[in-house]
């Protein structure tokens, strides 16, 4: 039995693990695919503190060097189902068995909604991006395109017209479906423009970096080629939280409920990261988060 079983290797988890084994807790991180969550996307990150420019993978991989360090286990293992024995512990399964600890931090992150057409998982980190926050500043006085039509693509689009030569938003509904204020506000832009009624049906490269996209009117069929230099993709996260059912309270878009204390209904159980509700999703909050869940972790198992 481990003290304490980390479910994601993201910032989130990895900071958690970290934390928990600096204080002599058993640590295990399960995860289903690959190390660093969604930063790996990122070639290059300029908002992380203490690094004036670094790769999103370089960042990860510092993160799991320390948590092995440090003397972590870890498995790639997709977890499947979680319960809550009659003494407290917690069963883990796994498509490849069953794990028992003390205690769970949840940190599956939330993943960016693709369109799901041509070309598009390989330009991602290439030309194709989630955040302007996150890179905007790359995409300076370029011509770029927001995808998405609601409030995250329309406060993303205001954000990227203030560095941006141009942007286009592609919205397939015939209207915003964002707050009104925002949609005036962004449209008030002189170097915006929307096309509604209209769909992505293919992302174009050159050389392995986005060129443009195959744009397709809904109501005619007419398939026009258009050129950028980038492309944010705006349409919502999806995060990863089934596993939490009978032990948390998950919002309407399927968020596990939590204060700023990751803490869950369920005791021994914790949330870290972008899974939980919380307003912002970056990598700094997440490695807070992690933190956070982790020495709440630790509290409950020295009570």
């Amino acid at each position: 039995m481990h003290d304490i079983i980390i479910i994601g290797a993201g910032p989130a988890g990895l900071t958690a693990a970290i934390y928990a084994l600096r204080a002599n807790k058993s640590v295990l991180i399960l995860e289903k695919s690959s190390f660093g969550g969604q930063m790996t996307f990122s070639p290059k990150i300029e908002n992380y503190p203490g690094f004036i420019s670094v790769s999103g993978t370089e960042l990860a991989d510092s993160l799991v060097e320390q948590a092995l360090a440090q003397g972590a286990e870890v498995e790639l293992e997709e977890v499947v189902e979680i319960s809550l024995n009659d003494d407290g512990t917690k069963t883990v399964r796994t498509d490849c068995g069953e794990h028992t600890a003390r205690a769970v931090v949840v940190a599956t992150g939330a993943k960016h909604r693709l369109l799901g057409v041509k070309g598009e998982t390989e330009l991602v980190g290439n030309g194709i991006s989630f955040c302007a926050v996150c890179d905007g500043a790359f995409h300076a006085g370029k011509n770029i395109a927001v995808i998405g039509g609601g409030n995250s693509a329309l406060q993303e689009a205001i954000l990227l017209s203030d560095v941006c030569k141009s942007v286009t938003v592609i919205q397939n509904l015939d209207n915003f479906t964002g707050e009104q204020r925002l949609a005036e506000q962004l449209m008030a832009k002189p170097n915006v423009k929307a096309i509604f009624g209209t769909v992505v049906t293919e992302f174009l490269s050159t050389d392995g970096e986005l060129s443009g996209l195959v744009a397709k009117n809904v109501a005619s069929g007419e398939e026009t080629k258009m050129d950028f230099e980038g492309v944010f993709v705006a349409i919502g996260l999806a995060p990863d939280t089934a596993i939490a059912e009978g032990l948390a309270e998950r919002d309407k878009w399927g968020y596990i409920v939590s204060d700023e204390k990751c803490l869950t209904a369920t005791e021994g159980f914790f949330v870290a990261g972008d899974c939980r509700t919380k307003g912002v999703r970056q990598i700094a909050t997440a490695i807070a988060d992690g933190a956070t869940a982790a020495l709440a972790a630790i509290s409950y198992l020295d009570k």
